[in-house]
């Protein structure tokens, strides 16, 4: 199972829509973790944000914004940033995807649902990258484990 951890600014838009969409996407496959670099505990997730992933099924009223911790990243095994740029901690040793996409913040229904959609597409091709490196993963595991034993046993 990989962790993708999902940051921009404020954690209310765009990372918050990519983690719940990746949950979708993922079925329990792999785990989404989102925050955002200046993001606000006490403040809320964009209100057509919420309206927009409604509409896909998914409520994102009751999640509030966190702030992206040194141990968020350490856990992950991607970390995809999307418009925080130097905000946006960097830990050695990690995988890095960023995603330029709009902040949602102010803007219409119309440019939000795109931007919905843009990131749930990036979101199946992660998942699917994901899945197949675990497969290969599995596969060279038993791979090593049938071709380590002896001649003649069982």
């Amino acid at each position: 199972m990989a962790i993708a951890l999902f940051v921009c600014l404020h954690n209310a838009g765009r990372s918050q829509m990519a983690a719940a969409l990746f949950e979708r996407a993922a079925q329990g496959r792999h785990e989404a973790v989102s925050a955002g670099s200046v993001a606000d505990p006490a403040g809320r997730v964009h209100q057509p944000v919420i309206e927009v992933m409604r509409e896909l099924g998914i409520d994102l009223a009751g999640r509030r914004p966190q702030r992206l911790t040194t141990e968020m990243g350490e856990q992950a095994d991607v970390v995809v940033t999307m418009g925080c740029g130097d905000a946006c901690p960097y830990i050695p040793g990690k995988r890095y995807m960023d995603w330029d996409l709009d902040d949602p913040k102010g803007r219409p229904l119309d440019e939000v649902r795109a931007t919905r959609d843009d990131i749930a597409e990036r979101v199946e091709l992660l998942v699917a990258e994901l899945d197949g490196l675990e497969a290969a993963a599995e596969g060279h595991a038993s791979q090593a484990a049938s071709s380590s034993s002896a001649p003649g046993m069982t």
